[in-house]
């Protein structure tokens, strides 16, 4: 086993995750497996278990990664463990219910190494209901007019991403909007861009929208409800006491 810091970190937050990591944390570890045989360099899987009741950490080191404990529930906080705990220059964030497909990790290492100060692969979502499907269809046309990039899949040079604070810990929702918009500045101030990988998409469950009715999650999923009380536990509490697992 080599001694040698890693080159890239995937950090994926993770609470009450057990039953989920089986089916998508092997599709982050062939990606970062692809990459590692490209470059010649390594790379690591840090998952935060975030409080978890079940058995999040057992199955996540089953699968020989770095597990790290974070009690806080704020995801801003949870992703800023994972970096602090990084040891590698290029930062990879996911979450632990989606699929990279096998050639994110070296997309976004290769916009990277080629001056990106960060950049994003934005997802793909396929709900079964026609409602959800058009709710879908719609984020995807704001973010693509707007730049924005959603947290499920978002990378940063280690440098910038302390640079610019990392994610704000005070935001209990959109705090991937607001990190990324943060980031996109930054690059523009140092003249180094930030890539949107749109030739990748990653494949992100569906299991809030399949069993959260369409109204329900258009009235928390539109970018008025996603800029309203963001600090408040009360107001967001759907998404961390009744997240749907």
């Amino acid at each position: 086993m080599t001694s040698l810091a890693p080159g890239l970190t995937v950090v994926i937050p993770a609470h009450n995750e057990a039953a989920y990591l089986p089916r998508y944390l092997p599709t982050v570890l062939a990606s970062l497996a692809q990459w590692e045989a490209a470059s010649g360099e390594q790379g690591e899987v840090i998952v935060v278990d975030n409080a978890s009741t079940d058995a999040t950490a057992d199955m996540a080191a089953s699968f020989g990664v770095r597990v790290i404990s974070e009690s806080v529930r704020r995801i801003g906080r949870v992703r800023n463990a994972g970096a602090t705990a990084a040891r590698s220059p290029r930062l990879f964030f996911t979450d632990a219910d989606v699929a990279l497909p096998i050639e994110a990790i070296s997309a976004a290492a290769s916009a990277l190494d080629a001056g990106a100060v960060g950049g994003a692969i934005p997802p793909l979502y396929t709900p079964d209901r026609l409602g959800a499907r058009l709710l879908c269809a719609y984020w995807d046309h704001y973010r693509a007019r707007h730049g924005g990039a959603q947290g499920v899949a978002q990378f940063a040079t280690a440098a910038a991403f302390k640079t610019i604070g990392g994610y704000r810990e005070d935001l209990l929702m959109s705090e991937d909007v607001d990190f990324f918009a943060r980031l996109t500045s930054h690059g523009r101030a140092t003249n180094a861009p930030v890539k949107i990988l749109d030739d990748l998409r990653v494949r992100p469950s569906t299991r809030r929208y399949d069993q959260w009715s369409s109204l329900r999650m258009l009235w928390w999923q539109n970018p008025v409800t996603a800029r309203l009380r963001l600090r408040s536990p009360r107001m967001w509490r759907h998404w961390y006491e009744t997240t749907v697992r």
